[in-house]
């Protein structure tokens, strides 16, 4: 039964480990002053609105549309000249 604790035990003793010396180090407290300043310029932030939101959904959809035809059409036409070297 001691066996089935153990792992746990042992992954529990370096989690504490882990916990402390970041502590120690001024770690944690770093980390907490950078998700607070995180949230007060969250704050600050203007969201598009709902229509915004769409109407960029659709360029960005057009736009990789248009990049992705592009890419097939180059493609092609140096696949086609790279043919016609070897050929000659």
């Amino acid at each position: 039964m001691m066996k089935d604790y153990l792992p746990t035990a042992i992954w529990a003793a370096i989690i504490a480990t882990a916990f402390i010396f970041l502590w120690r180090k001024g770690y944690l407290a770093r980390l907490a002053n950078f998700v607070q300043e995180t949230r007060e310029e969250l704050k600050k932030c203007t969201w598009p609105t709902w229509d915004e939101l769409k109407g960029s959904t659709v360029v960005v959809m057009i736009s990789i549309a248009i990049l992705g035809v592009f890419t097939i059409i180059v493609d092609q036409v140096l696949f086609q000249l790279v043919r016609f070297i070897i050929r000659s």
